[in-house]
């Protein structure tokens, strides 16, 4: 997971939403850390469960990296600044974005779909869920 988020980071320009979905254990702050090492970034992160949101600038880009698996409704994400992060220009990882995903996540998301494939292997899609 975490080279493929390596190789991801690369293609990344800035403003871009990645919403992340799958399973617990399915490899999301895994992918996620590799992203921020490969933009970079000086801490690759951990999940942000009970912060919800932390913040990377020290990279290539910066980085908002989101976990929406203890929020009930969008509205904890709005009241935490959700609008003004999707205008910032920050790359926003949003694990378990799929709670929100007609209500937050904007259109042009960059979907990754994760799945357990093995004990030790996984699989990740593109995908479109809206």
């Amino acid at each position: 997971m975490r080279a493929l988020g390596q190789e991801l980071a690369a293609g990344l320009s800035g403003g871009e939403v990645i919403g992340l979905v799958g399973d617990l254990g399915a490899g999301k702050t895994h992918l996620v850390q590799g992203i921020l090492e490969g933009l970079g970034a000086s801490d690759p992160g951990a999940s942000p469960t009970f912060a919800l949101v932390h913040e990377h600038s020290d990279g290539r880009l910066p980085v908002a990296h989101f976990d929406f698996y203890r929020m009930k409704t969008p509205d904890e994400a709005l009241g935490m600044g959700w609008d003004e992060y999707l205008s910032g220009g920050s790359v926003l990882l949003v694990e378990w974005a799929d709670r929100f995903d007609g209500e937050l996540m904007p259109e042009d998301t960059h979907w990754l779909v994760l799945h357990h494939t093995g004990e030790t292997t996984r699989s990740v899609k593109y995908a479109t869920l809206s």
